[in-house]
């Protein structure tokens, strides 16, 4: 990959960011044999081999400014100004045609395979092969280096591909807020994760949707409504999924063409070059690269997995083409942070427990798996390697575990996980029930007493038939935890545990008045949102607090759209 000029001090303009172009994927793997140069290329059909496909984005319609990654924009050295910018918002809405050279016109889409909690699936496919199954609306259009770090900029909902299914490509303006605000919030808790550039709608363009009617308790959305269109922009290192590694492989296993198996090497070794490259020594051959591969990507996506946990995220569909091989969170379809505490909250009505939120370290085992059997047959004739990634993929729940109790140590001020202490408060919290988000804040200002720890108690949802019961066995447990704490400064535990538990989670019952404004050409709510929730450890004004660090009125749970939902759109 070629080296850069350097990153200028503003890029304030289109032609400042065309300079930091450098489309490495498209220059150094392997493009679809049947591939259009022109990228007109949106009729779903099967792709037999190479990396990629090209595509020209399909445009929305009189495209307007919804919001840009403020942070994002601050951190890249980007002028706020240039999200407004007539050239920049027809790129990042889909056009094109005009972008300054080095740009390019034409986009790329990927395939890759599915594993459904580590068992391979075709049938989503349409050819029933899965050589038609990849990006259906997502086109990646520009790679850029910035002061030394690269990243892929991808449009979701930019029309179709030849991955499309025979579905229309487009993403509705609802799901795209959904996507947009997570994943600033995540990255502002500290979460590894894809980062948002910018949100156009169209003023005119719309598409039909099923989803719920107003108050609906239905599981399955009960109407079809018709939604204005969104193209987001997401930016990330990469956008490789283990499912992207997973096709390449299946390719080679069954040899499917002649190149099948140096294609699956060029995508291992491109993942290595566009994630790991600061961890995984250039000089060693192949087999001990991906040994090297697999050791990383256990910590990252281990890690990654406790970190969901502690900010009560659930993925909702963690399969692995929607799992990132560089190990951050990528793709918020059915996602959903929890409010009452409940180890098999899962918000997606076609997820299943198998994917909620404390089976989540368990789903990660399997696209673990499915990720070492992906790399497994670049092993061949190497047996020590061979018998390190096996090794390193046993050691899995091991390492997972110490993952998790770490996380947990930390959310409770502890030096140390002290399990039956653990056992006990999960066991009250699903018994109260409690808010989540809520208990661990309260419980971060070491309390003296449990009073403020029942700002957390969802008591109209109470389960116990003994309340002064519970109240005394809360006050038991708050006086064995704070026996573990008390050698310790009040102070510094208070301000440790505040770093890790945050005061602000994104809920859906916040988000979805302000898509519902958004819709309606509003984006203050949204553009609010935005501000809190990319300060989610911060105390914040009263009015903040007031209206953001409160219980979940007891009237919208169960109410489709804002408890659970059935696709992302």
């Amino acid at each position: 990959m070629r080296r850069h000029l350097e990153t200028p001090t503003t890029v304030a303009t289109l032609e400042d960011l065309a300079t930091l172009a450098d489309y490495s994927l498209m220059d150094t793997l392997n493009c679809d044999p049947e591939g259009k140069t022109n990228g007109v290329d949106h009729a779903p059909r099967q792709i037999f081999s190479g990396h990629y496909v090209p595509v020209k984005p399909t445009p929305i319609e009189n495209p307007e400014y919804v919001a840009h990654g403020k942070n994002l924009f601050h951190e890249l050295g980007f002028a706020d100004s240039m999200a407004q910018s007539g050239d920049f918002v027809r790129m990042f809405s889909g056009d094109l045609s005009q972008v300054p050279e080095p740009l390019r016109k034409v986009g790329w889409a990927s395939g890759y395979a599915l594993s459904i909690y580590g068992n391979e699936f075709y049938q989503q496919c349409p050819f029933q092969t899965g050589n038609g199954y990849g990006d259906g609306r997502a086109i990646s259009v520009l790679e850029a280096v910035v002061n030394g770090q690269r990243w892929e900029m991808q449009l979701k909902g930019a029309g179709r591909t030849p991955y499309c299914r025979g579905a229309d490509g487009r993403a509705v303006l609802r799901s795209s807020v959904r996507e947009f605000l997570a994943q600033e919030h995540m990255h502002a808790l500290g979460v590894p994760t894809s980062r948002s550039l910018s949100l156009y709608v169209s003023k005119t363009e719309t598409v039909r949707r099923p989803w719920y009617s107003e108050g609906s308790r239905s599981i399955d959305p009960d109407i079809l409504v018709s939604e204005p269109v969104a193209i987001s922009t997401r930016v990330a290192p990469s956008f490789i999924r283990v499912g992207q590694l997973e096709l390449f492989s299946r390719r080679a296993r069954k040899q499917e063409h002649p190149h099948a198996m140096e294609e699956l090497e060029k995508i291992v070794l491109h993942l290595i070059d566009r994630e790991y490259d600061d961890v995984i020594d250039r000089s060693l051959a192949t087999a001990e690269k991906v040994v090297s591969l697999a050791y990383e990507f256990r910590n990252r996506l281990t890690s990654l997995v406790a970190n969901w946990i502690r900010v009560g995220y659930c993925q909702g569909n963690f399969n692995s083409d929607n799992c990132a091989a560089g190990g951050f969170t990528l793709d918020y379809g059915p996602f959903g942070f929890c409010d009452v505490f409940d180890p098999q909250y899962q918000p997606w009505t076609g997820g299943g427990q198998h994917f909620s939120f404390l089976n989540q370290p368990a789903a990660a085992e399997r696209n673990f798996h499915s990720f070492c059997s992906a790399v497994r047959p670049l092993l061949t004739g190497h047996p020590d390697c061979l018998r390190q990634l096996e090794e390193i993929q046993s050691d899995f729940p091991k390492v997972m575990q110490a993952q998790m109790e770490k996380m947990w140590a930390a959310k409770l001020g502890l030096d140390a996980f002290d399990a039956a202490l653990f056992r006990e408060l999960a066991t009250l919290m699903m018994q109260t029930p409690v808010d989540y988000t809520m208990f661990f804040r309260e419980l971060s200002s070491l309390p003296d007493d449990i009073e403020p720890l029942k700002k957390s108690f969802y008591t109209g949802r109470a389960c116990a038939a003994d309340p002064d019961g519970m109240d005394n066995r809360w006050s038991a447990w708050l006086g064995k935890w704070k026996s573990l704490i008390q050698a310790r400064s009040h102070e510094d535990v208070s301000s440790q545990m505040k770093l890790v538990n945050p005061k602000y989670s994104l809920r859906e019952w916040f988000v979805m008045p302000a898509y519902q404004q958004a819709a309606a050409g509003n984006y203050a709510l949204l553009r609010e949102l935005q501000d809190v929730m990319t300060q989610p450890y911060t105390e914040q004004s009263e009015a903040v607090e007031k209206k953001y660090y409160r219980l979940k009125p007891l009237e919208l749970f169960e109410v489709g759209g804002s408890s659970h939902y059935s696709c992302s759109s």
